[in-house]
């Protein structure tokens, strides 16, 4: 299943809303590879194995399910997580690009590719209904706590 949503950031008609910059929301996406229980409290354990400017690989542990992933980060730019295949689990990727299409109307399109072929059957299709309404909820959240990061300062030393 492919899927793919834009969430917006600056809602720059809104003068109630804080304006995010795109430093705070970059740190913001790496933050979240770097401490994902921040963001998804179901996540038991996170092990970073390896780590460069440009590139993590980590082990996420969900009870006894352990899955490995790789996160490549381009700077300012986005986030891709890349996930190989591995016991039951087909490989998939996540990519989290910032868009400005206009100074400070930030935005991040949250690209899946859950490696599986489409089977068109009702059975898959409600299936994949349920993943993308499931996708759209946890990058809306992803943003929520970023956007609570950022007005509590917290994103404003981070390295990047």
């Amino acid at each position: 299943m492919k899927f793919e949503h834009l969430v917006e950031i600056n809602d720059l008609t809104n003068p109630m809303v804080s304006v995010m910059t795109r430093e705070q929301l970059w740190r913001g996406l790496v933050l979240r590879a770097e401490s994902p229980k921040l963001f998804v409290d179901y996540i038991d354990e996170c092990l970073l194995s390896e780590r460069t400017a440009v590139s993590m690989t980590r082990q996420l542990r969900y009870g006894e399910l352990v899955i490995a992933d790789r996160v490549d980060f381009e700077h300012l730019a986005h986030v891709h997580y890349e996930v190989p295949a591995q016991q039951n689990i087909h490989p998939s990727s996540l990519r989290m690009l910032i868009e400005e299409p206009a100074p400070d109307a930030l935005f991040v399109r949250f690209i899946y590719n859950s490696g599986e072929d489409a089977n068109p059957d009702a059975e898959n299709d409600m299936l994949n209904e349920y993943r993308r309404a499931a996708y759209q909820e946890a990058d809306i959240d992803t943003i929520r706590v970023i956007r609570e990061l950022a007005e509590a300062g917290r994103l404003d030393a981070l390295p990047s």
